[in-house]
């Protein structure tokens, strides 16, 4: 069946493999970015040759008027069937005791806030009592939710936290309205992710951790993701999967 999916943060890592095998499925895509046109341009392009339809959508999850913003350019696409809550960022490792406020506000705003204000929009758009057609939410959560990310990253795990929390809260509010909510919660996947908090080589040194001995990929958690997308995944809600290789 032809769907209609929003992807937040979708030019690149897990919201890109997710939006090209969205594509692949000959579903449209709309890949939200924030700064990187380019990035994004070019994961519409992929979708195209994918056989998928796309339109690339700026705008920072964050910011309220830049999320209705986006939820109204996605629907031109066609009536949402589900909706990709994957936006995130990490700030560079660091002990709670050295960490500043100006880095925790920005953590919570787009990890939490920004995620909150996505998730509220996409049960706007869905609603089947708002003249939707009910559908699938699929938010990032991380293993860091139930690990903590001591002496790097609890500022970021605590909002992954809020993710798994959200699930279960919203899937049991909007159950009724036909919409789906689950959450995907990633290990150590091989993504830019780890650059932007100054541990480029984090997934490939710490993966050979994980049970399964090795990183996982981004299509790994991608294929997940489009199954929770998918109508095969039709009695599944409130669910967190972890994606981590036995981590």
């Amino acid at each position: 069946m032809t769907k209609t999916i929003l992807v937040t943060g979708g030019s690149r890592g897990i919201g890109r493999s997710t939006a090209i095998l969205a594509g692949r499925m000959g579903w449209s895509v709309a890949v939200n970015y924030a700064r990187n046109k380019a990035a994004a341009d070019e994961v519409v392009a992929a979708i195209a040759d994918a056989g998928g339809k796309a339109r690339a959508i700026r705008g920072d999850v964050s910011v309220e008027a830049d999320v209705v913003s986006m939820f109204e350019q996605a629907s031109e696409l066609g009536t949402l069937d589900g909706v990709v809550v994957n936006a995130g960022i990490v700030a560079p490792a660091s002990k709670l005791m050295d960490m500043d406020t100006a880095r925790m506000r920005r953590i919570f705003d787009v990890n939490v806030l920004g995620a909150y204000l996505c998730a509220r929009e996409a049960v706007r758009h869905l609603a089947r009592s708002r003249g939707g057609n009910g559908g699938s939410i699929v938010l990032l959560s991380s293993a860091a939710a139930r690990i903590g990310g001591p002496n790097e990253y609890v500022d970021y795990a605590g909002s992954k936290g809020a993710m798994d929390t959200l699930t279960i809260g919203l899937s049991k509010e909007v159950g009724p309205e036909g919409i789906r909510v689950n959450a995907i919660r990633p290990g150590l996947i091989e993504t830019e992710i780890h650059a932007s908090g100054g541990q480029p080589d984090r997934a490939q040194r710490l993966g050979v951790t994980a049970p399964l001995g090795r990183a996982g990929t981004a299509d790994e958690v991608g294929e997940a993701i489009v199954w929770l997308l998918s109508d095969a995944s039709s009695y599944v809600t409130g669910s967190l999967l972890d994606v981590t290789g036995g981590r």
